[in-house]
Formats: structure tokens, sequence, C-alpha cells
């Protein structure tokens, strides 16, 4: 089987009184630092949903009902995956949705199984605010309960 070959042929006018090499080659770096210039930027992390569908990837999303949906940023940018976050309004408490590229689906998947995993950690332990607040309460009783003497004892004795 013959490969195909692309051939492209580029046109470059430079004006110079005389070409020498030193000449061509600047020429040639602002040509290519243009073309490069002029390819789209890949974003990556947490973009819109314009961005994301701009990479002709295909978008598949998954629903959450979570106000602290903060935390599961920092797992998906552990993870590498590309996302959008999409807030609904309507109902209370509000819904999210994010939106992910369709080849990331096992990548979302883990990332998912993280976050549920973290959140339902945090919710099984107990505030440290309130374990806090629990102990200034019994200092408070210990400290009430204590008998107050007060003696003024300056060491002489007779």
């Amino acid at each position: 089987m013959q490969e195909q070959v692309n051939e492209k042929t580029v046109a470059l006018s430079i004006k110079t009184a005389k070409l020498t090499a030193s000449v061509l080659q600047a020429a040639l770096k602002k040509f290519l630092q243009a073309q490069k210039n002029k390819q789209p930027k890949q974003y990556q992390g947490k973009q819109t949903l314009k961005q994301l569908i701009k990479q002709n990837t295909g978008v598949s999303n998954i629903e959450i009902a979570d106000e602290n949906i903060k935390a599961f940023e920092p797992i998906a940018r552990k993870h590498g995956l590309d996302y959008s976050l999409k807030k609904i309004k309507d109902e209370n408490p509000p819904r999210y949705l994010v939106f992910f590229k369709g080849r990331d689906i096992d990548v979302m998947t883990e990332a998912f199984r993280e976050f549920t995993a973290t959140q339902l950690n945090r919710q099984k332990k107990p505030s440290i605010r309130k374990v806090l607040a629990a102990f200034k309460e019994k200092a408070k009783e210990l400290n009430n309960s204590r008998d107050k003497v007060k003696n003024k004892d300056r060491g002489r004795e007779l």
C-alpha cells in the first residue's frame, strides 16, 4: 500500500537589498511564529461549555445536586479532566451539570467515585469546631466547680 504524501507550498515575500542567509532565517522564523499563533488554543481543566464543545470530541454530562461543588475541582485537576460546570438555578437547592469530553467517561467515573468517597468521609467526621466547643464547655464546668481558696502565704513561719 502506497502512502499518500501531502505537499504544501508556501509563498514568502521578502523585501531586502541583499538576500543573505540571516535575512532568510529571520523571515522564516517570523513566518513560523505567525503560523504557531494561528493554531487554536487548547484549554485544559475547567473551561466554559463553549470552549469544551469547540474541541469536537463530543460532550457528555452528569447531574449533581451538591452545593459543595468546589470540592470537585481539585479532584478533577488531579485526574487531568477537561470539564465545564453549569448551574441550574430553577430548583432549590440548585443542581449542577458537569459536562466533560465523551472520551473521558472512564476518567470521569473514577473522579466522581473519589469525590463521593471524600464527601462521605467528610460527613462522617465530626466538625472540629463542634468538638472544640464541647471541650470549652467541659473546661468551663470544671473551672466553675473548682474551690476558690485564696491564701496569702509569704513563706515566713514563726
